[in-house]
């Protein structure tokens, strides 16, 4: 018999503004709980030390997380001239001390067109990152170090917006896999003296801003799960920027089933993704196999057959 999943059939995304001081999946789970939801994901790991932009997925909104995994971000950080940490922050601790030179704000601004761009970065040894099977947080704790391969990320841009001599703070926008903590790092080395954040908030990730965000205080307050729930978006925003097709009754049955459904699928390519609406309700995605065949990708539970 299989086993009985705990908690509520929960659904939707919520966008959880983290608190400093504690993990992602320490957040993930204490709005799990409160939510009372049987499942539970989030779209990619904020630092202990970061804040800002978290969205969670609960329920059915899982299936459809991996699609914001792959999403440009954006940051505000300060960094700390003069001081290299083990960490890149903060909480690690100190390494070197360096005299930080005479600095203007255009001289920062020179040396910041150098990473803008596609650029290579060095991904951190305190990161969630696997060699051979462990995380190199892991192994950076064992007191170990281990090579790590340059990739290629992108930095949309990175603006100055204030420049306090000795500290600077940025708004940084950028593809995914980019470590503002490397970032901040190797700015530092281009400016001579080294250096650190200590402040990092994440103000946006694929479409989402901070505008909807909410505090754990605030999921708190309110009285009870109804208010909770209202809250939620449907999973259907996580795969807004995707094409959509509507189906007829016939085709959502051969959808349910595992079949492929005769839809005119217009100029979408062989291989493409699109959300899928019945009676103008989303029930997941579907990959086109040609001009008038769509099949099933992922779908919401409440159209999967048993």
């Amino acid at each position: 018999m299989a086993r009985r999943r705990r908690g509520l059939p929960v659904n939707g995304v919520l966008l959880l503004d983290k608190p400093k001081g504690i993990s992602s999946n320490h957040a993930l789970q204490r709005v799990r709980r409160l939510f009372e939801a049987q499942k539970a994901g989030h779209t990619g790991t904020l630092d202990p030390m970061a804040t800002g932009l978290l969205p969670i997925c609960l329920g059915e909104a899982t299936k459809f997380s991996a699609h914001l995994l792959e999403a440009d971000k954006m940051y505000r950080t300060r960094v700390e001239l003069g001081v290299i940490t083990d960490t890149g922050d903060a909480e690690g601790t100190i390494i070197e001390q360096r005299e930080v030179p005479s600095l203007t704000a255009e001289a920062v601004e020179s040396v910041l067109t150098q990473f803008r761009g596609e650029i290579e970065q060095v991904p951190p040894m305190y990161s969630a990152l696997k060699h051979q099977g462990k995380k190199l947080y892991e192994l950076a704790r064992e007191g170990k170090h281990v090579e790590r391969a340059a990739r290629r990320v992108s930095v949309y841009d990175a603006r100055l917006l204030a420049f306090e001599g000795a500290a600077f703070e940025l708004e940084v926008s950028c593809s995914k896999g980019t470590y503002i903590r490397t970032l901040a790092e190797d700015i530092g080395h281009a400016l001579g003296c080294g250096a650190h954040i200590s402040q990092l908030r994440r103000l946006k990730t694929g479409p989402f801003n901070g505008d909807a965000m909410w505090t754990l205080e605030a999921l708190e307050a309110l009285v009870d799960q109804a208010s909770r729930e209202a809250e939620l978006m449907p999973a259907d925003v996580l795969v807004d920027h995707l094409p959509s097709l509507s189906v007829d009754e016939a085709s959502y049955g051969r959808l349910a089933h595992g079949q492929s459904a005769y839809l005119a699928a217009g100029e979408l390519s062989p291989d493409a993704l699109t959300r899928l609406y019945y009676a103008e309700t989303f029930i997941g995605l579907g990959v086109v196999k040609g001009p008038e065949e769509v099949a099933p990708k992922r779908l919401l539970s409440t159209v999967a057959i048993s």
